[in-house]
């Protein structure tokens, strides 16, 4: 039971030591006659989070399957044969069950450790992987974008709003804490209340095109705002190709992978066309007013490469830059040298955006996410990219 709750431990689960005793005392109340009961009795002591039963899940069917002895008898003894069946699609959460239970031991962590320290090539071989683009990136490197992406520093931008808190230094005078505060003494003693403005994190709203040239960069895309959902309040996600789909409830689950899956199944248009200035349309009519208050801050990810009328989208972006406290526009096509605004579509975007930035790798992300933490930067400035202003 210990070694079973220090595997639930490190796939995500908060258990502390005294779910591990109640465990244990449900154990030898009911006894381990019947799996169901075992099952529902350790869930119901170790689970706390409706979001962690699927890791549950996984972990009690792998940790405690029974032994099959004469199966792996025939397996050993039996000739190699193909499987011409299809491949069992990845459950959710089974990677994080599966990196728990068959974690490394100490030592062989130590020796990697040390080889890496070791190997002459290893700094530049890691700035290597942080510059490489997310498109031509192979299955096990996406997953390890995925894991330094959890790693990175979030933003911590705040904005002033129009509530006050209490305050110990002398900023603004608050007569009705003062009065409060002198009515406990019967008004024999008065000392000043001081107040200030309250500071928190605006709302951060994600537009994330998910057409067939964009798919690749939106989906690692995806994890991050997981990652943002889940450590920051009032986050927005929405996708969009040929319309607009709000996956905002999908992305607080929290398993990444069961998460974005989520966002999968919900969008029934991945991978498809694109329809930049309609959906802008549809959210700036139906989302603006929910989710754009007390100065949010908007990321748009699409290449621009609008086929419909460009008037449409200059005047939609225009309207969603007027709603937002701040547009950041991310491109992937900037990771391409001497990129110039030249697109109708590209044209009509980037006059009514705040920052133009790249998004196609982890150095890009990052930087995003310490610019998020700043003030604009004249680097990111969209009007550098306009043919017109480089000729000037």
């Amino acid at each position: 039971m210990v070694h079973f709750s220090r595997a639930l431990r490190r796939a995500g689960l908060k258990i502390g030591p005294g779910a591990v005793i109640d465990a244990i005392e449900a154990a030898e109340a009911i006894g381990v006659g019947s799996r169901d009961e075992f099952h529902t009795a350790l869930s119901a002591t170790l689970v706390k989070r409706h979001e962690d039963m699927a890791v549950f899940d996984e972990v009690f069917e792998i940790f405690w399957r029974p032994r099959d002895f004469e199966g792996k008898l025939i397996q050993m003894l039996s000739r190699m044969t193909p499987d011409l069946g299809e491949k069992e699609k990845p459950r959710p959460a089974q990677a994080r069950a599966t990196d728990a239970l068959y974690a490394e031991r100490p030592e062989q962590t130590r020796e990697r450790q040390e080889i890496e320290i070791d190997s002459r090539f290893s700094v530049s071989e890691r700035e290597t992987f942080r510059q490489m683009d997310f498109a031509q990136m192979s299955a096990v490197e996406l997953r390890e974008a995925r894991a330094a992406l959890a790693k990175l520093t979030l933003p911590m931008d705040e904005v002033l709003t129009r509530r006050f808190e209490p305050s110990k230094r002398p900023v603004r005078f608050d007569a009705r804490a003062t009065l409060r505060a002198a009515m406990r003494t019967g008004g024999d003693l008065m000392l000043p209340k001081w107040r200030k403005r309250r500071r928190v994190q605006p709302p951060l709203v994600v537009l994330a095109d998910i057409s067939g040239s964009m798919s690749q960069y939106s989906r690692i895309f995806l994890h991050f705002m997981h990652v943002l959902t889940e450590r920051r309040k009032r986050v927005h996600t929405f996708v969009f190709g040929t319309r607009l789909t709000n996956v905002t409830r999908a992305m607080r689950h929290r398993d990444p992978d069961e998460a974005v899956a989520l966002c999968l199944g919900s969008v029934k248009d991945w991978s498809g066309g694109t329809r930049i200035g309609e959906t802008l349309k549809e959210f700036n009519r139906r989302w603006a007013r929910r989710v754009l208050g007390q100065g949010a801050t908007v990321l748009l990810i699409t290449d621009g490469l609008e086929r419909d009328d460009a008037a449409l989208l200059a005047q939609e972006t225009d309207r969603l830059h007027r709603s937002c406290r701040r547009l950041i526009w991310l491109n992937p096509l900037l990771r391409f040298e001497g990129f110039e605004a030249r697109a109708r579509g590209v044209i009509a975007m980037a006059a009514h955006v705040d920052e133009l930035r790249a998004v196609h790798n982890l150095d890009a992300i990052g930087d995003l996410a310490k610019a998020l933490s700043s003030v604009p930067s004249r680097d990111a400035d969209p009007r550098r990219f306009l043919p017109e202003r480089r000729k000037d």
